[in-house]
């Protein structure tokens, strides 16, 4: 790797079996589902000990991000090398055909219910397409208290106490660690903390068709992390950075990364001198130019383009939507 000048990386998805998935991630990827089971997840770019990306072509092809790192951290992160040993996100497409459990993630503060090597995790969303039943549930109903969701959880009536709307495709949602929230029927893009810890608060009766079991819940640990401040969620606002000629919109901003959508038919601009970036295409088709050479991107990739590698121009085929996804200078 050290003679090989780093491009911008595309990554093979990883396709996860979920109980609660459906079909229509085929739509979304261009590489073929697997088998005939429930997809509910393509992780698109992914350092996890288990499911570790893996680049797609070029002269790093069979490369995995985790030797990408290993070998020149500071080629890849940049600034970011001297904070993180490992990719600090995940991202994920999600296609989430009956609903996902009603669930919390820690914070960074609750350091007794992370394992060893995680972290807390915020996460977000951007809706691909919803269906007739989609459902996003983000919040506790004013008043909701801790005493009050454990007699929830006997009674089987945690729903009642979850505040809920149909989304729309387009909309953006930021979910902090200790928010409470599920979904259904919506194909949508995550992009996460680089986590795996989840608690079950309440599982919707699902019974793994595998095993023909209820999933267990881990409703303790998802109470003690929840933020019972946190109230009723909805769509972010965008904030709008430039119009013409092409629509170039903040939809999330915290302190573990940025999501900027991008929607052109003209040629731009995207990454920066010397600073991570990753693209997610969301529609469309088009090359990035970099050091004289092309690189082709569609629907559903993925392009990781390294500190080393910097600014590249994006030339698009017809219009074309992607997601610039930065990771904040750590303090």
């Amino acid at each position: 790797m050290q003679e090989t000048p780093l491009y911008p990386l595309r990554f093979e998805p990883i396709y996860q079996y979920r109980l609660w998935g459906g079909r229509r991630l085929g739509a979304v990827l261009a590489t073929p589902l697997p088998g005939d089971d429930p997809i509910g997840e393509g992780w698109i770019l992914s350092d996890r000990d288990d499911h570790p990306s893996v680049v797609a072509d070029g002269p790093l092809k069979g490369r995995t991000i985790r030797q990408l790192l290993q070998r020149s951290p500071e080629r890849v992160l940049g600034e970011l090398s001297r904070h993180f040993r490992r990719f600090p996100l995940l991202l994920k497409f999600l296609d989430v055909t009956t609903r996902l459990s009603v669930q919390v993630h820690p914070s960074d503060a609750h350091k007794d219910l992370i394992p060893p090597g995680d972290s807390g995790k915020d996460e977000a969303w951007v809706v691909l397409s919803e269906g007739p039943q989609a459902r996003i549930y983000a919040g506790l109903k004013s008043g909701s208290c801790a005493q009050g969701l454990r007699q929830a959880v006997a009674d089987g009536t945690v729903p009642s106490q979850l505040t809920s709307f149909a989304p729309k495709t387009g909309d953006g949602f930021f979910i902090p660690a200790g928010t409470v929230h599920s979904l259904g029927d919506v194909v949508v893009f995550e992009v996460q903390e680089n986590s795996d810890v989840t608690f079950r608060l309440y599982d919707w009766d699902h019974r793994d068709p595998r095993t023909g079991q209820l999933r267990p819940l881990q409703a303790d640990h998802a109470i003690a992390c929840i933020d019972f401040q946190q109230r009723a969620m909805g769509p972010v606002t965008p904030t709008v950075q430039e119009t013409t000629p092409i629509l170039r919109e903040r939809l999330i901003q915290c302190s573990h990364f940025g999501v900027t959508r991008i929607v052109a038919k003209s040629p731009f601009v995207v990454g920066e001198a010397e600073t991570l970036r990753v693209l997610v295409c969301l529609a469309g088709n088009g090359q990035l130019a970099h050091a004289g050479s092309q690189y082709s991107f569609g629907k559903g990739d993925v392009l990781l383009v390294a500190a080393e590698t910097g600014i590249c121009s994006c030339q698009p085929r017809g219009i074309v939507s992607v997601l610039e996804i930065s990771v904040p200078e750590v303090a």
